[in-house]
C-alpha cells in the first residue's frame, strides 16, 4: 500500500493543513449538490421548496448549474465520477 506524507510547517499553514484533510469532504459537497440538480433536471424536483414540482425554468437553470459545476471541476484537472 502506498503512503503519502504531508507536512507544514507551524500554525500559519493552518489553513492549508486542513484544506489538505478536507478534500474529500469537499467532493462530497460537490457531488451531493450535482444530485440534487440532476433530480431537478431528471424527475423535475424542486430545488428549495418540498412537495411542489419544479418548473421548466428551475429545470433549465439546474441543467445549467451542472454543466457548469462539471466545466469547473474539469478545468481543475478532476472527476467528480
Amino acid at each position: 500500500m502506498s503512503k503519502i506524507t504531508l507536512e507544514f510547517d507551524g500554525m500559519e499553514e493552518a489553513v492549508e493543513a486542513r484544506n489538505a484533510l478536507d478534500g474529500s469532504k469537499w467532493k462530497a459537497v460537490v457531488l451531493d449538490l450535482d444530485q440534487k440538480l440532476r433530480a431537478t433536471t431528471k424527475y423535475g424536483s424542486p430545488i428549495i421548496s418540498e412537495g411542489s414540482e419544479a418548473s421548466e425554468v428551475e429545470m433549465d437553470i439546474a441543467d445549467k448549474l451542472r454543466e457548469t459545476i462539471r466545466e469547473i471541476v474539469q478545468s481543475y484537472s478532476l472527476n467528480l465520477d
